[in-house]
């Protein structure tokens, strides 16, 4: 082990939990995880290869971002087959090969499910604009112009301009608060529930293991189409029209607690089936309480606390981990510093000279946290955001919004698996987006190599916190939190854990409230009983 970390070898523990609850959660988004065939494109068979890397992270489960039929407009995330694999991706065979062989390693999959909207070219779709009398014609959000032939509310989209478009066949407006291309499903239609329910029992029958619901705050809105308030000045910059609104209207409607009961119920009829959602926006934690309230709605739900956050300080953990108190009343949280819709972590907490060691101290953190981590794909490498120049993007929010919202893209990059290869040993082919040169250095061979690299720093850290039960299930208790350092404790009534880090590159002394005595579990940066260097931090097995 090398002198900047120490992991302690974990002692194996009995589970008693469901197997999510604690569960670290591996991010994968295909179309830049693993290419197969050499068009560029990460597809089923590429994950599938590359499963066993995953599997060795220590990781409890995956989490696959959209990989169905669709036209691509928005990646996946518009759907044109509910129940379909996009023929870039592979085949539904190819699914079924992935599935098998992350189960047969002890993986758990989870899929996303978008039930907000389609694309425009799903035969729902196609079939709802036809007519306003066809069986189909209240599957999606139709209304009349008003009298002056504007759209019948003022709701803007979240990628910028009105959120209604309008359609000569049926001579109406249609909803949409993302892309035109990604027209609102009618939730408020039970036979649209049942339709996005037999879509979830498709893949539980194929032996997946939950899901991750998308947007899932937008999947109903006020029939009334009530127009939206101005939002107050909150002193940052509005780069869309959506940003000038308060969203009371277009979304977060009562109505969805119900419909998520019925998703849980279909869940539970298949066994221990994971339900995470995803929910952003200004009333982002009230929903996420709301829609986890109970054994009959979702198992956990995931914000936006990190992932647009663009300092990481002791005040945002703890006021984060305060708003999902261990109480039994409350439900389980998830936590990502990274995804797919926002910038890499290190690109926006720290210097560039800082890097190495704040990525040691953050890896430490979000395996402390009580819930569910994820890791996005490439955060266990240390991967920054790639700057894309506007001709190679491919992020429609970042085209139509140019140059004010930060493109998504730079966070989409391929995985480089080989420095010393041209794509980065992602494809034999021009990948659909640049590796970046930094990234390329980071590369999984040449830290496999590298006994200090972060990727074994990562996996030590994932393997310490599936085997010491305070950790996976303990509740979360601030002990000390100031500008610089935060100490929090790690209980489970049988084990207690001092978890201690530092955020800042100056010296500061040992925080209040925690002992200088107790077993080392985990140290970065070299931090040590009693002292806490610049981004130190400490798991510390507190003595009875």
């Amino acid at each position: 082990m090398n002198s900047l970390s120490r992991i302690q070898a974990p002692a194996a523990q009995s589970v008693t939990h469901p197997w999510w609850r604690g569960a670290s959660i591996y991010q994968i988004y295909p179309r830049s995880f693993m290419d197969s065939n050499g068009d560029g494109i990460g597809d089923l068979p590429g994950i599938t290869a590359k499963l066993d890397y995953v599997a060795a992270l220590g990781v409890d489960a995956i989490w696959i971002s959209p990989f169905f039929t669709s036209p691509m407009k928005d990646f996946g995330y518009d759907v044109a087959d509910y129940c379909g694999v996009d023929p870039i991706f592979g085949t539904l065979a190819d699914f079924d090969a992935l599935v098998a062989r992350a189960h047969a390693l002890g993986l758990k999959v989870l899929i996303d499910q978008v039930y907000a909207h389609t694309s425009d070219e799903h035969p729902w779709f196609a079939e709802s604009r036809q007519s306003r009398r066809g069986a189909r014609s209240d599957w999606y959000v139709w209304a009349d112009a008003k009298p002056d032939g504007s759209p019948p509310s003022n709701w803007q989209s979240v990628f910028g301009g009105p959120a209604w478009t309008w359609d000569a066949r049926r001579g109406q407006y249609y909803l949409h608060n993302f892309l035109p291309e990604q027209p609102q499903l009618n939730c408020h239609v039970p036979a649209v529930q049942d339709a996005l329910l037999d879509a979830a029992r498709f893949w539980l029958e194929r032996g997946v293991d939950g899901f991750r619901l998308d947007a899932l705050n937008f999947a109903m809105h006020n029939p009334d189409l009530t127009d939206n308030p101005p939002a107050p000045e909150d002193g940052k910059v509005r780069t869309r029209p959506f940003d000038f609104q308060l969203h009371l209207h277009n979304q977060s409607h009562a109505a969805i607690p119900a419909f998520i009961e019925r998703i849980r119920a279909l869940c539970d009829s298949y066994g221990a089936v994971f339900t995470m959602a995803e929910v952003g926006g200004a009333n982002a934690l009230a929903e996420m309480h709301a829609y986890t309230q109970g054994q009959a709605r979702l198992n956990s739900a995931y914000g936006f606390d990190f992932l647009y956050a663009d300092r990481l300080t002791p005040a945002l953990v703890a006021q984060a981990q305060a708003c999902w108190p261990c109480d039994g009343e409350h439900g389980w949280p998830s936590w990502a510093f990274e995804n797919h819709d926002a910038p890499r972590a290190l690109s926006r907490w720290c210097a560039a000279d800082q890097r190495d060691s704040f990525a040691r101290m953050k890896a430490v953190l979000l395996t402390s946290l009580r819930g569910n981590p994820i890791v996005y794909q490439g955060e266990e490498l240390g991967l920054t955001q790639v700057d894309i120049p506007f001709e190679r993007l491919q992020d429609p929010e970042a085209i139509a919004n140019w140059p004010l919202t930060l493109s998504r893209d730079g966070a989409r990059t391929p995985l480089p698996w080989v420095a010393q290869d041209e794509h980065g040993g992602f494809s034999v082919g021009a990948p659909w987006l640049p590796l970046g040169e930094d990234n390329l250095a980071r590369a999984v061979d040449r830290q496999e190599q590298d006994p200090s690299a972060l990727l074994h720093l990562t996996r030590q850290l994932l393997g310490l916190r599936r085997e010491n039960p305070a950790l996976r299930w303990g509740g979360y208790a601030v002990l000390h939190a100031d500008e610089c350092s935060l100490a929090a404790r790690r209980s489970d009534g049988k084990q207690s854990i001092a978890c201690v880090f530092y955020f800042t590159s100056q010296a500061v002394p040992w925080p209040d409230g925690v002992g200088t005595t107790g077993k080392i579990l985990a140290s970065v940066n070299g931090a040590d009983l009693g002292t806490l260097p610049p981004f130190g931090a400490l798991l510390i097995e507190e003595q009875a």
